[in-house]
């Protein structure tokens, strides 16, 4: 089976080292090849996988971690040298892995192998969400010793047969795998960065599955009997960001008034298709914890105009950065503009350069289109909105929202956990500097022959790109 999968296309430097995943192409791969201790399910709380089971000591900042019977695909067995080791790796210093920041809490220096499939796992706090380590994106299992990744060895559900960097790898099934045998005999990653090619790569059935479509394509071809469409909903959250630590959004007033211009509907329509639902300013629906109890805010433009003349924010102009960084970027700035306008607002929107729009956005402006992948709520906080979180697009920086987030870490009982949870988002909602009006589905597009593609799995969970849960009839 061929899987047409975005990447760069020609680029020599690709690699097979799983650690050094940064794009879905990557992921997928590395999922063939490899196995993580947990991995997300679809409501992102993590699911065991080379783990068997985790528990943690009474004050949190234990865990020990026993592992499956596994074997990687040259015969030795999956043990706790082999995750310490791979761990190490991720967390070198000298290293640019990008699951390094996600293994920052545990103490590898303290850490231990009890014994072959038994990791004591020593953390620098209490940590009650320490599984969501475990199950962070590239943070895979090598066998100890690994430096080299031309013939990789993994412990996946598929074993490697040959690769071409920026063209094409090809996995065989691995007989042995723990999670029993995939019914494919074999699958080729063919890579195409431009959706034109994926789909009539598709069409011309020279591959059965192509990542990552746009609203447009998928309509253009659904129900026509060519190929199946499959969106993949709550992949991504789509939004703006307030920066609360200078005029005018330093003023919360002006922030709420912001939220209530907003006509979600139409951002969703027109930005996005319609392939997607309205959010309400909080990160992560559908997934665990999150406070689905708040009610949906809508647009009210005579509310919006008398907090913003309380504030003393009448006639106010602000920039809007944004950038063809993502799907609806464009057209989602240009769709607020006009919303804003009815309030009074004049929202002057400012395209940058798509490359470099992450970095330029992290500190600079005032107001900027952003969105964000699937992760698990706590992961959402501990990156963006405590006063030390290195990717802080909104400043937001408040000291009792720090305490209630450590709170949160040192609560072993899960109802409690999940109500300071909603205490936090609660606060967010009201006053927070993320105007999330969406979330996207992520949309996949199959052969009619191909069967077992999961149609709830948010990218980068454990049921997206399963290839080894595939079969073909």
């Amino acid at each position: 089976m061929g899987a047409g999968q975005r990447g760069r296309t020609g680029d020599r430097a690709v690699t097979l080292d799983p650690h050094a995943a940064n794009l879905f192409v990557d992921a997928a791969r590395a999922k063939a090849l490899y196995d993580k201790l947990a991995d997300f399910g679809s409501d992102l709380a993590p699911v065991p996988r080379l783990a068997e089971r985790w528990e943690p000591n009474a004050a949190l900042d234990t865990w020990t971690i026993t592992l499956r019977k596994a074997s990687f695909h040259d015969g030795r067995p999956v043990t706790a040298r082999d995750v310490l080791y791979s761990y190490r790796r991720i967390a070198d210093p000298k290293g640019t892995f990008r699951a390094k920041a996600s293994l920052e809490p545990i103490d590898l220096h303290a850490s231990r192998a009890v014994d072959a499939a038994t990791v004591e796992f020593r953390l620098k706090r209490p940590y009650a969400e320490f599984p969501n380590v475990l199950a962070a994106f590239g943070a895979h299992i090598v066998p100890e010793g690994t430096t080299s990744f031309d013939r990789p060895v993994g412990s996946g559900p598929f074993t490697f047969g040959s690769f071409t960097p920026g063209t094409s790898l090809l996995v065989k099934r691995n007989d042995a795998y723990w999670e029993g045998a995939p019914p494919l005999d074999r699958v080729e990653f063919l890579v195409a960065s431009e959706e034109s090619a994926r789909v009539t790569a598709l069409l011309g059935g020279q591959v059965q599955y192509a990542h990552e479509l746009s609203p447009v394509t998928a309509r253009t071809h659904e129900g026509k009997g060519r190929i199946e469409v499959i969106r993949l909903p709550g992949s991504s959250m789509q939004g703006f960001v307030m920066k609360t630590d200078r005029p005018p959004f330093d003023d919360k007033r002006v922030r709420q008034a912001f939220f209530l211009i907003a006509d979600r509907r139409e951002l969703v329509d027109g930005a996005l298709s319609g392939a997607g639902e309205i959010g309400n300013d909080l990160f992560g629906k559908g997934y665990r914890y999150y406070a689905s109890g708040l009610p949906q805010r809508t647009r009210d433009l005579d509310r919006a105009r008398a907090l913003l003349k309380e504030a003393g924010a009448e006639h106010l102009r602000v920039t809007l950065d944004t950038a063809p960084a993502a799907t609806g970027f464009i057209e989602a700035a240009g769709i607020f503009k006009e919303q804003a306008a009815k309030a009074g607002v004049t929202v002057e929107v400012k395209v940058g350069n798509k490359d470099t729009y992450w970095k330029d956005i992290l500190d600079n402006g005032t107001f900027a289109s952003y969105r964000s992948g699937s992760m698990p709520i706590e992961s959402h906080v501990s990156q963006r909105l405590l006063s030390g979180s290195t990717t802080n697009a909104t400043k937001w920086r408040h000291k009792d929202f720090d305490d209630l987030y450590q709170q949160a870490q040192s609560t072993r009982d899960e109802q409690e956990r999940a109500a300071l949870y909603e205490r936090m988002q609660r606060r967010l909602h009201d006053e927070g500097g993320f105007l999330i009006w969406g979330f996207s589905d992520w949309i996949v597009a199959t052969a009619p022959t191909v069967h077992g593609v999961s149609a709830q799995a948010p990218a980068n969970t454990l049921d997206w790109a399963r290839f080894d849960r595939v079969w073909l009839a």
